[in-house]
């Protein structure tokens, strides 16, 4: 009769002792553990379980977290595929937290590893140690679910008498004995950052600033446009605490008082292309220096009210001089000549001639600057135009734009190279750090 071919089942065995007393003797506690497993192994081997050679023993270290070098190893091992059941003499050796002991039972099931308490007639190879083991798993992620329960409550009480509840401290303050403390020199970039976002009503604007002066947040990160809307929502600086949405008054100093706070609250309530157009119609002559007419004199801007609508133009020197037949194109409607010349911008910067000249003139004037670093930050001009207020919007284009000639037949304008390359570098501040690493 042919006997059935039995499979090799190899077998770690994982002793650890929590204190280092007496583990100077011959014969100590882990050496009693690991003779008592062994025998348990042979006395399986007729199922095939064989012991492998590497010993898994932590002395001194306790069982109250997974932070173990030779329990570290032996689960590298499982990982590895070395390794297909785990032999130890209680249950407590592996572990003496549950939470710890379901996410040891986790990477077992994941590499199919079984493991066997000997003294406990717990093995997880039969049906009714599987059954134990769920048993177990289903308390602790019952001790897991009252525990978060517990920490939620008490998180929410806590925010309710103002008291800090860890992590990174905002801006403008330090954590001292859990509590916030003014930082002073913080604090003042704190209060510059509101005043100047009610001055310049944008956030684009501000934020370009703020990179280009090299202000940073607590962590070292730039204050691009996602950082300071996040510090300008921030109630913390009002002296409050916030828990699920709610403000309740804080323990520490507020940073920004009230009516700064409104004063740019206000502002955000309006959407930033909202705030663009009201400020537009105020600052309106984008092209004021740079047109010239037919006859090669200068454009002025100017405008007039009927029926209290404002009605801007651009209108030749000559015109104004000598009247209205002194040049062929005399007046030109305001809006329709910027939206000419910006979406003139807009293709140009898109041109690879364009992007292979501004390339050589930010190299010249920057050192070390790619191509593909110059086609990314013009790419991101358009998407941004729209949200820049107009001073920035005139300053961009005095920046990049060298003349506009209209003529008869339509509107010509020449780029400056040299500006292109200033363009470039502002652009480039403008993006988040985790974008120009891309």
């Amino acid at each position: 009769m042919i006997k059935p071919v039995v499979r090799k089942v190899r077998c770690a065995v994982y002793t650890r002792k929590s204190s280092e007393e007496g583990l100077e003797q011959e014969f100590n506690s882990l050496d009693a553990q690991r003779e008592a497993c062994e025998a348990f192994i042979q006395s399986q081997r007729s199922e095939g379980w064989v012991l492998v050679p590497d010993r898994y023993d932590d002395g001194g270290v306790s069982g109250g977290t997974l932070d173990r070098p030779a329990l570290k190893r032996l689960l590298s091992d499982i990982e590895r595929g070395l390794v297909d059941v785990v032999v130890v003499y209680k249950i407590d050796r592996l572990s003496r937290a549950l939470m710890d002991f379901s996410k040891l039972v986790e990477v077992f099931d994941q590499h199919d590893v079984t493991f066997v308490s000997v003294t406990q007639a717990f093995n997880t190879t039969t049906s009714m140690g599987r059954l134990t083991l769920n048993i177990l798993l289903s308390f602790a992620q019952f001790e897991r679910e009252v525990i978060g329960e517990r920490i939620r409550d008490k998180f929410a009480a806590s925010r309710r008498k103002g008291l800090w509840m860890g992590g990174w401290a905002p801006l403008g303050y330090d954590v001292q004995n859990r509590k916030l403390i003014v930082n002073q020199a913080e604090a003042a970039t704190v209060r510059m950052i509101f005043e100047r976002f009610v001055r310049t009503g944008s956030a684009t604007i501000l934020a370009q600033a703020l990179i280009r002066e090299g202000i940073t947040n607590k962590r070292g990160k730039p204050i691009d446009k996602g950082v300071l809307y996040k510090l300008l929502n921030n109630r913390v600086y009002l002296g409050e605490a916030v828990h699920k949405g709610t403000a309740y008054p804080g323990e520490h100093e507020a940073i920004i008082p009230q009516a700064l706070w409104d004063k740019v609250h206000t502002i955000l309530q309006e959407s930033p292309r909202t705030r663009a157009s009201r400020t537009r119609a105020q600052t309106p002559a984008l092209l004021k220096g740079l047109i010239f007419g037919p006859t090669g004199v200068a454009m002025t801007p100017s405008h007039t009210r009927r029926r209290g609508r404002l009605y801007r133009y651009y209108v030749s020197q000559d015109v104004l001089r000598r009247g209205a037949g002194a040049c062929p194109v005399g007046r030109v409607p305001a809006g329709e000549i910027e939206r000419a010349v910006v979406d003139q911008i807009r293709v140009l910067l898109r041109a690879p001639e364009i992007i292979v000249c501004t390339w050589k003139a930010a190299r010249e004037a920057q050192g070390d600057v790619t191509e593909h670093e110059v086609r990314e930050a013009l790419n991101a001009f358009d998407p941004m135009w729209e949200e820049l207020f107009p001073a920035e919007q005139a300053r961009i284009v005095q920046l990049l734009v060298e003349r506009v000639d209209v003529q008869s037949e339509g509107v010509s304008l020449s780029l400056r190279t040299e500006g292109l390359a200033s363009l470039v570098a502002d652009l480039k501040a403008a993006q988040p750090k985790e974008r120009r690493a891309a």
